[in-house]
């Protein structure tokens, strides 16, 4: 049996449900599988369900420094040579930034404590669930003691590459990724390995929700849920919507979430002149999500390419609208056109362009048997890419050589 080590920056984290499903899904088939996070514990928007679906899990984060750096000193002290070539490989290079060269180094010193854990704990497999800090600290912990590790690329954890990710294919036993865009390339940072870096969609255990009514009659009922950060591209809908209002088009916006430029958010709206259009619910736990979602006509999910090529992977958001039979708009951005196919399951469209957004909000709801043949074609393509009990068996036997019992 393989006894898995997962190793991610937080968890659970209420925008990575799709990592608490994959670990479930492992556990669920009988592998034994102990979480581990290089940060602290989030309570915030945590429901207390999900806390308790959670364990066991081991967090470090700031209170475990004198503990990383006992077990610096211990492979430095007992195995000294081993510990300086660790070091050198993972530490000697230029990460792509100086918040790369912090989670990183942080990444190489938690590294060192796990190693000693993973020792003890009999572990003989460790995941990273993210390309970036996660995969180094389990690289590093590999290094140090020979167990072999694996990791997954997602999004924002390889566009752009953190500096050492053709590293970290080349040392890793093989690579997966959630979705087929990322799959050409991962394998252009290797030749070698190309036949190690696999397609595992998400494990999602999809409760499928009674369809929604979608009226699709004015005032047309918009809705995006996203973290408020830059590439999701919520100026972008708000300025499409202020076009929308231009035309004389009534609508409702709901723009479900938090983050750093929220408040820039509002005062766009404000300045838009769209403000008493546009509602801030704030965060939306979870479990509310699917409710939400069935009580909106359209999701719009605008996605942008920011300035240093981060990116959008395939917004789970996305998958839980088409299955709630919500028409889709979004950007064709990253793997979101995997499942948004343009004329087929939604309507896709340019990234940063207001106008092609309100040109297709208005094509859906002025066509509202169309664009509910769109969302059940797109409901279809959920449930099959997101088969829980096929893609846990296939991510179990890269992980353990074998098939689940």
């Amino acid at each position: 049996m393989t006894n898995t080590a997962y190793v991610t920056l937080w968890y659970p984290k209420p925008s990575e449900t799709f990592v608490v499903g994959e670990v479930a899904a492992l556990r669920a088939l009988g592998m034994p599988v102990k979480v581990y996070t290089l940060y602290g514990k989030l309570s915030k928007h945590i429901s207390k369900d999900m806390e308790a679906s959670c364990s066991p899990v081991e967090r470090l984060g700031t209170v475990s420094v004198f503990r990383c750096l006992a077990a610096l000193r211990w492979w430095w002290k007992n195995h000294p040579e081993l510990f300086r070539r660790t070091a050198k490989t993972v530490l000697g290079r230029f990460w792509r930034d100086l918040e790369q060269t912090g989670e990183n180094s942080w990444a190489f010193l938690t590294g060192c404590l796990l190693a000693r854990h993973f020792q003890e704990e009999g572990i003989t497999h460790i995941h990273a669930g993210w390309a970036n800090g996660p995969a180094t600290a389990a690289w590093t912990a590999s290094l140090l003691t020979g167990i072999p590790f694996s990791f997954t690329g997602r999004a924002g954890d390889i566009y752009p590459p953190d500096g050492a990710l053709e590293e970290k294919i080349a040392a890793a036993a093989f690579v997966r990724t959630d979705a087929a865009f990322n799959l050409e390339y991962l394998r252009q940072f290797t030749w070698e390995k190309r036949d190690d870096i696999h397609l595992v969609r998400n494990m999602l255990s999809w409760e499928v929700p009674e369809p929604g009514e979608v009226p699709m009659r004015e005032p047309y009922r918009l809705l995006a849920i996203a973290r408020f950060v830059k590439t999701k591209g919520l100026d972008v809908l708000l300025d499409a919507c202020a076009l929308l209002n231009e035309r004389g088009v009534d609508f409702r916006l709901t723009l479900a979430g938090s983050g750093r430029i929220e408040n820039a958010l509002r005062a766009q709206a404000k300045r838009l002149g769209i403000e008493d259009k546009v509602d801030f619910p704030g965060f939306v736990l979870h479990r509310d999500v699917p409710d939400l979602i069935r009580a909106h006509d359209i999701f719009v999910m605008p996605s942008k390419i920011g300035s240093t090529g981060d990116r959008d992977g395939l917004p789970t958001v996305i998958m839980e609208a088409l299955l709630g039979r919500i028409p889709v708009v979004a950007t064709d951005v990253g793997g979101i056109r995997e499942v948004i196919r343009d004329g087929e399951t939604g309507l896709l469209i340019p990234q940063r362009n207001p106008e092609a957004i309100a040109d297709a909000i208005l094509k859906l709801g002025r066509d509202r048997g169309n664009a509910l043949r769109m969302a059940e074609n797109g409901k279809r393509i959920v449930i099959d890419f997101y088969d829980t009990a096929r893609n846990a068996r296939t991510f179990y036997k890269f992980i353990s050589g074998e098939e689940p019992a």
